[in-house]
């Protein structure tokens, strides 16, 4: 396929896209509910110190934490 046949999304594909989402989660006796964090996506990125985790909810309804 040459590059004047390709459709206006096919160079998105390698294109890394940063997308900023600020919201509120309520905090009640130092708990979190989880249907708060995962409310708009199903993975959510925790910053420790100079490491990053990913925090994710499985299709069978579980949490992984990974580094």
């Amino acid at each position: 396929m040459s590059a004047d046949q390709r459709g206006p999304t096919d160079d998105t594909a390698t294109s890394v896209r940063t997308t900023l989402i600020e919201r509120s989660i309520s905090l009640t006796d130092n708990r979190i509910n989880s249907r708060d964090l995962f409310a708009a996506t199903r993975e959510v990125l925790i910053v420790h110190g100079d490491e990053t985790y990913r925090l994710r909810l499985t299709a069978q309804n579980k949490l992984i934490l990974t580094k």
